[in-house]
Formats: structure tokens, sequence, C-alpha cells
């Protein structure tokens, strides 16, 4: 990995270089809720990305609840983490995308122990995720970070308790 990696609000600053590395390194899918679109990283689906990430820019207290950040390396934009808040106080729900040249670095799991630190700092006590069996790489990333997995069929549901863990230094 080369640098460190940062977390960077999601805003009109970052936007545009975050969506050249989702349509260059990545499948709409996996980036953003599906839409109504031609398939592939058609005009339609760059703007509903565009619309998306734009709808979480207030945070918490917007209507997606939710703060995205762009994951930073060398002043590179490599991929999205964000965390959504849940209904029950004091949780919310991570979820993260990385271009596919910066998979398997180590990137990941760096971007969700800053996440975790993050979550802490606003207040948090536990940050949850969901993935399948076969994503390999955030299993072993969620399990890096502490969490405690519960497999239902090919669904696998993470839960990390912030306050067993410490904070990365």
């Amino acid at each position: 990995m080369a640098g460190a990696v940062r977390l960077e609000p999601v805003d009109e600053r970052n936007l545009e270089p975050l969506l050249s590395v989702a349509v260059a390194e990545a499948e709409p899918d996996d980036v953003m809720p599906p839409v109504e679109a031609p398939a592939g990283w058609s005009h339609a689906r760059r703007e509903a990305f565009r619309d998306y990430y734009r709808n979480a820019f207030a945070g918490f207290d917007g209507p997606t609840r939710t703060r995205m950040y762009a994951i930073v390396v060398g002043g590179e934009v490599l991929g999205m983490i964000r965390m959504t808040r849940c209904a029950e106080p004091g949780t919310v729900e991570t979820g993260i995308w990385l271009g596919r040249s910066a998979r398997g670095q180590g990137i990941g799991g760096a971007a969700l122990r800053e996440l975790l630190n993050q979550a802490a700092a606003a207040g948090m006590r536990t940050v949850v995720a969901s993935t399948t069996r076969d994503n390999a790489g955030a299993v072993s990333v969620l399990r890096k970070c502490g969490a405690k997995l519960h497999e239902d069929g090919e669904a696998v549901r993470a839960e990390i308790c912030l306050d067993a863990i410490p904070p990365a230094l």
C-alpha cells in the first residue's frame, strides 16, 4: 500500500474522481443501488451515481442518514466507504467498495478501521455490515477488524462492538 489511507467526506470536490474510479474499475451494481438505465456505465447511470452520492452530502442529518467517505491513498481516490444510521440507537451500517486495482492490498481494512474511529467519535457503539459468504475479501476484512460474523445460508451479517475494540493508532 503506497501511503496512509485517508477518508474524505464525499462532496463536489471528489465526486467526479470517485465516479471515474467506479466507471474504470467497478460495476454499477457494486457502487450504487440498481436503476432503470441501459446496461453498463451509460449517461443515465452516471447521472444516477452522482444523484445517489449527492443525496448523502447532508450526512446523518440528511434524508439518507448516511455519511459517505472517499477512500484516498497518496492523493488518489480509490473507492468509497459509508456509514448509515440504523433504527437502533448508537448503531450504523457500513458498506465499502474499491476499484479493482486497489483490492487485496490492505486498503479496505485500513479504511474500515478509520471508519470505526469516525463512528466512535460520532458516538456510535455498534457497526454492522452485510455481505455474502462468497465475498471472501469483505469477510476477511470484517474478521480482521474484530467483527462477529453470523452466517445464514449465503448471507453474512457482521457486528463490530466499538466498546470492545481499541482505536487504531
